[in-house]
């Protein structure tokens, strides 16, 4: 439950996007954030992977820890 698989994209030091296992999806923080998540959350196939990362490479540590 307190799980998150958490990935950012950066240009020059800049958050732009993160995809949050909580959301499901892409945030865009910057104007060129906002139209790169927006294409990424189009792409089913994407996000299922990052989704099902949270279950192969998270929780797979948590449980040996």
């Amino acid at each position: 439950k307190d799980i998150e698989y958490i990935r950012s994209e950066y240009f020059n030091k800049v958050e732009l996007a993160r995809f949050s296992s909580s959301l499901g999806k892409f945030v865009g923080y910057t104007e060129d954030g906002l139209k790169q998540a927006d294409y990424w959350n189009k792409d089913n196939s994407l996000l299922a992977g990052l989704r099902a990362l949270k279950e192969t490479y998270c929780k797979q540590h948590v449980d040996n820890a």
